[in-house]
């Protein structure tokens, strides 16, 4: 019986399907390796995976990506040995390019090449990111009802004590002002903590259109290497095919002015750098809480610093409020970028280890009814 199309089933498994865009397809990194070890094919995937593209990774030894003494290569000689295909799960892979990574591997012989072997690589970590990013949510949420409630049953009875404070300065002695005076202080210190948490408070939906995110990056590292990171070497490797995010402008300025921020207080005064990277990342989506509908969330912007890394101890906890590691430091800053990224239906994640710390956004990008205004505009 024939298709929709016209064409009968048998005809259509007779038309050839290009292998590269299958592979290309997938969201599983993909490498190839000849019998002296060197990559000869590399998928999309394989390059957001190793942050390298094609053209770099191509003749590269596998040795020069991953330490001489992974059971990689293990894996790939037995591969090659028994003809068939070997898996390892539960594999620590750390390099100084890809931090530690948890992943399942595949190899398999390539049949054709004699030598040559497919590599597959899995990585477990991605949904525990997903779950530390919900949970990063909650936080985010708690910090809303806090910031409601401080709003309401702190700051009127803080002004009821700084005037009661004021009415007795004015009959106390000298050494009673001092105390009077040091109440007034905490009180308004107290008063403009919670001024700061207000932003977490603001209950309307904001407006979102397509962002350039380059050029939200660009506004950044201008007032950063203006201001708070004069001493900061930036370097900047971006993809100028990046399609537009779906967000707020003004709001993802405040995200990046605090992860670089927090970058630039991170990094050593002689020799700090950071990096600010964009790239296209296939296969991830996220499922929206309370319905069946996904987010695909192609967009990585990272913010990478060459600092001391986050103390193992607070890395589960860093974007809970009050949580820092600064000596004057709120513990917002963090809070606020995951209640954005979260309001954009976006993903924040980070890998540290000491003079690698890399932050994560994973960004919706603009489809459907949003793009088809801006092509309007433009015309």
């Amino acid at each position: 019986m024939p298709t929709s199309s016209g064409v009968r089933p048998l005809e259509a498994a007779r038309i050839p399907i290009d292998p590269e865009a299958v592979l290309a397809a997938l969201a599983t990194p993909v490498i190839v390796v000849d019998d002296a070890d060197r990559i000869r094919l590399v998928n999309p995937a394989a390059e957001q995976f190793f942050d390298a593209g094609a053209s770099v990774l191509a003749g590269v030894s596998l040795s020069e990506l991953v330490p001489s003494d992974s059971p990689i290569f293990a894996l790939v000689d037995q591969a090659r040995l028994s003809h068939g295909t070997v898996s390892e799960f539960g594999m620590h892979l750390e390099t100084p390019r890809l931090g530690q990574r948890l992943v399942s591997i595949s190899v398999g012989p390539v049949v054709e090449r004699p030598g040559h072997v497919v590599l597959s690589f899995h990585e477990l970590s991605l949904a525990q990111k997903i779950d530390r990013q919900l949970t990063h949510r909650h936080a985010a949420r708690s910090v809303t009802g806090m910031a409601a409630i401080l709003a309401h049953e702190v700051k009127n009875p803080l002004s009821g004590i700084r005037g009661a404070a004021q009415l007795l300065e004015q009959t106390a002695n000298e050494a009673d002002q001092e105390l009077t005076r040091l109440i007034c202080d905490e009180a308004d210190r107290i008063v403009a903590l919670v001024d700061r948490m207000d932003v977490f408070s603001d209950p309307h939906p904001f407006e979102q259109d397509a962002v350039n995110i380059h050029e939200v990056l660009e506004r950044v590292r201008k007032i950063a290497q203006n201001g708070f990171g004069r001493h900061v070497r930036f370097f900047e490797e971006y993809d100028p095919s990046l399609p537009s995010v779906r967000g707020n402008r003004d709001r993802l300025v405040q995200v990046f002015l605090n992860l670089i921020k927090n970058a630039a207080e991170a990094v050593p005064e002689e020799g700090g750098e950071i990096t600010l990277t964009t790239a296209y990342q296939h296969g991830i989506r996220l499922a929206v809480p309370g319905s069946d509908s996904r987010v695909h969330l192609p967009l990585v912007v990272s913010v990478q610093d060459n600092g001391a890394g986050i103390p193992e101890d607070l890395q589960q906890h860093l974007f809970d409020p009050f949580v820092t590691t600064k000596r004057n430091g709120t513990g917002l800053g963090l809070a606020l970028v995951a209640k954005i990224i979260g309001d954009h239906g976006g993903v924040i994640e980070f890998d540290s280890q000491p003079r690698r710390t890399v932050f994560r956004a994973l960004l919706p990008m603009v489809t459907g009814a949003l793009s088809a205004r801006m092509e309007a505009s433009e015309r």
